[in-house]
């Protein structure tokens, strides 16, 4: 038996980065996962550490509106007829977190955290041999539409709210920083306190190698057969048996796969999404990542060529990969950007883990002594992974916090339930 003070399951960024600051702050930490690091979510995203992003991404509270831009495989969202009846409960949650005063406290509660984002996704960073991966210049928001540009005013509503800078173009101004776009007739938004990344498998893969080499211990098993047992927690690993006194549940979409048998219950469900790289025609190139606000996708330049990411489909976790979402959301980009040729046969495809008022859950267990969790990220997972790993292990050894997180607290849902 291998005893450790902490074990955290998951070794996506947020368990990661959790493991890496638990080890900072002197404690014998286990990192446990079936893969290597960084192999799921973490690694399909846009590579964007936003300092934005005030508002949750919302769907339409028109029921007929919600249908009609559902079916578009190419938009925002779209869903399975079969998993929409499953979904229903959650969706309706989900709409009502999305607007008006739930709305404002989803900004109250994120705000803190986004706040030292970008501070610690460079310290870790600097610290693992990271930095090579990180570029300045923030990202893009591109509109096709003056009403779709009116439409997402409330989040410069709230930039200038907290302070956070911006600036508002014209296609012909947007063009000049990036040249390889077609922006006739559209306006943009300019995000310039974020940065991003190239490849964000490499950027968790060096984290993790950084805590290896500061005496993490890294083990490869089943997080399914976590077992309670008096003064602390057990696991079966392929190197054997390991005991920790505290747990972290770091498991993105598959939290709820160990918690449910703790007795654990959080409303959490999945918004898949698909990326494929591409070679660019003519010599066209990005120097940032960019999103198209009407229909969801990302095009971000990255160590494998142009990602591009599609929007949110609501579907199960495990349901096969629908091939259509790809194709569909290819037709739009290519009318502002010449992707070329794709380097795949097949589009990766992951789950982003969310509950319905799009916040994570941080923090100790109301219920469960020496459980922690910290899962739940939504769109969020790579930006916020870093800082919520820092908030977690500063809890767990009871050191003051860098944020204000008790918006995000798992109690809350214990209150919803009262």
């Amino acid at each position: 038996m291998q005893t450790f003070d902490v074990m955290v399951l998951g070794a996506g960024i947020v368990g990661v980065s959790t493991a890496a600051h638990l080890r900072r702050l002197g404690l014998d930490v286990a990192l446990i996962d079936r893969k290597h690091p960084g192999g799921e979510a973490s690694a399909g995203n846009a590579g964007v550490v936003q300092h934005n992003g005030f508002v949750p991404q919302g769907l339409p509270k028109n029921p007929v509106a919600f249908l009609r831009s559902s079916f578009n495989l190419g938009g925002p969202f779209s869903y399975r007829p079969l998993t929409l009846a499953k979904m229903l409960p959650w969706i309706r949650q989900y709409v009502q977190a999305s607007y008006g005063e739930a709305a404002e406290a989803y900004c109250r509660a994120i705000m803190p955290l986004r706040q030292q984002a970008v501070k610690a996704h460079l310290d870790l960073a600097e610290q693992s041999n990271a930095g090579r991966f990180y570029r300045k210049g923030g990202w893009l928001h591109l509109y096709r539409t003056p009403a779709s540009f009116d439409a997402d005013d409330v989040s410069r509503y709230y930039a200038r709210i907290y302070g956070v800078d911006y600036k508002e173009m014209d296609g012909a101004e947007a063009g000049v920083l990036e040249p390889g776009l077609k922006l006739s007739g559209m306006k943009a938004v300019h995000w310039t306190e974020s940065c991003s990344v190239s490849n964000p498998a490499a950027v968790v893969d060096a984290f993790w190698r950084g805590y290896i080499q500061n005496g993490g211990h890294y083990f490869r098993a089943d997080a399914k057969k976590l077992i309670r047992q008096r003064g602390g927690w057990s696991l079966e690993g392929e190197r054997g048996p390991v005991f920790a006194r505290n747990v972290v549940v770091c498991l993105g979409a598959w939290s709820m796969d160990v918690l449910k048998k703790l007795g654990e219950q959080y409303p959490l469900a999945v918004k898949r999404g698909y990326h494929m790289h591409y070679r660019p025609l003519s010599g066209a190139s990005l120097s940032r990542p960019v999103v198209d606000m009407d229909n969801g996708f990302a095009l971000t330049p990255t160590d494998f060529g142009i990602r591009l990411t599609t929007g949110v489909e609501l579907s199960g976790r495990d349901a096969p990969p629908n091939p259509q979402i790809i194709k569909q959301v290819r037709r739009r980009a290519e009318e502002i950007f010449s992707l070329g040729r794709a380097l795949h046969e097949e589009p990766w495809v992951g789950s982003r883990p969310c509950v319905p008022d799009s916040l994570p859950v941080l923090g100790p267990s109301p219920s469960v002594k020496g459980l922690w969790l910290n899962f739940a990220h939504g769109h969020d997972g790579f930006t916020l992974g870093p800082v919520s790993g820092q908030i977690m292990a500063d809890m767990i050894a009871n050191k003051p916090l860098v944020a204000d997180v008790n918006g995000v607290s798992p109690a809350r849902f214990q209150t919803q339930k009262k």
